[in-house]
């Protein structure tokens, strides 16, 4: 597997949180890789960094959106705006550095909750200069 910096993914993150209803996600704090040469079907992946290793490190929360470029690339813009919402939605309210699962008490990520959020940032860069 091969990684390298995908700054392209961080503009389209910066692109999207503020039009859904993600205040508590700091892009600044998100940290985009493109890997290649990978045997994973997944489009994209987000790693969480865990409290103990924050505290390890004496650094603060962070995530890493990776892109699997096989999987991603290819995809229309549309697309990649909906892989990428699915990955922001694995981020907690708390921004803990911790990960929601995709079925959680309160949460399901799945085709459908995409959409809806998908559908509302859509709606915002319709109704925004």
């Amino acid at each position: 597997m091969d990684l390298v910096p995908a700054p392209d993914i961080g503009i389209i993150i910066k692109r999207i949180v503020p039009r859904l209803p993600f205040p508590h996600i700091d892009p600044a704090k998100i940290t985009c890789m493109r890997s290649t040469n990978t045997t994973s079907r997944a489009r994209a992946r987000i790693w969480s960094f865990p409290k103990i290793w924050q505290m390890a490190l004496k650094h603060p929360p962070h995530y890493i959106i990776e892109v699997l470029s096989e999987h991603f690339d290819h995809l229309s813009a549309d697309d990649k705006t909906r892989v990428i919402i699915h990955e922001l939605m694995h981020i907690p309210k708390n921004f803990s550095g911790a990960l929601v699962p995709h079925r959680g008490r309160h949460t399901h990520i799945d085709r459908r909750s995409v959409e809806r959020f998908f559908q509302m940032y859509k709606q915002s860069t319709r109704s925004s200069p």
